[in-house]
């Protein structure tokens, strides 16, 4: 399939176990290799976002007093994004606020699984100095889109990484497409499994 929905996530604090709420999330639609859709809102958390995560984000307090409220919001991305695979770059991170986000609306666990660019980027690019979106959006040459640590910006750059990803998969291994159920076969293996997991899941398919 190639049709993805890309989504970050800026939240304030690391996890929703630990009583962490989304500030902003966004999400863009990649067809083919276009984005052809995108969907952003700024979100009120319900509690104080740390003055160490407003200096990385820039998103204040004050900024999300009067934005709408994170349950509104995540209502409209859970339809946003309906049936649609999805990817975000470090998706242990992102998939876990939007599971929690997503059962508090009643909107149940997404039955896919999230794809990794980060994991995916880690088996394809071993040679990056480091797998951060930052490195990677500038040693693989992708396009700019603007501030790191904001949402809209992060998703678009996670969505050119992933076009990326899925070209270098195609010219590597001749495929005539990338499948999300081979982008999570990869992210689970081992770089040294790449090529035995490529030829694996493409005979499968055969």
């Amino acid at each position: 399939m190639s049709i993805h929905a890309v989504m970050d996530f800026e939240t304030t604090g690391l996890s929703p176990a630990q009583g962490a709420r989304p500030t902003e999330i966004a999400i863009v639609i990649i067809d083919g290799d276009k984005i052809v859709d995108r969907f952003q809102s700024l979100m009120n958390p319900g509690v104080s976002i740390p003055s160490d995560i407003q200096a990385l984000t820039r998103i204040t307090n004050e900024m999300v007093r009067k934005a709408p409220k994170v349950e509104a919001v995540m209502r409209e991305a859970v339809e946003f994004v309906g049936c649609r695979p999805m990817v975000a770059h470090n998706a242990a991170f992102d998939s876990k606020f939007w599971e929690a986000e997503s059962s508090r609306i009643g909107g149940g666990r997404r039955k896919q699984q999230f794809a990794c660019s980060m994991l995916l980027a880690r088996r394809l690019f071993p040679e990056a100095p480091n797998h951060k979106l930052g490195t990677l959006v500038h040693t693989l040459r992708l396009p700019p889109t603007g501030r790191y640590h904001r949402a809209m910006a992060d998703a678009e750059a996670t969505a050119y990484l992933l076009l990326h990803i899925r070209h270098e998969l195609q010219r590597r291994f001749s495929l005539s497409a990338v499948s999300h159920e081979l982008l999570i076969a990869i992210q689970t293996a081992s770089r040294s499994q790449l090529e035995a997991c490529v030829q694996r899941h493409s005979s499968v398919r055969a």
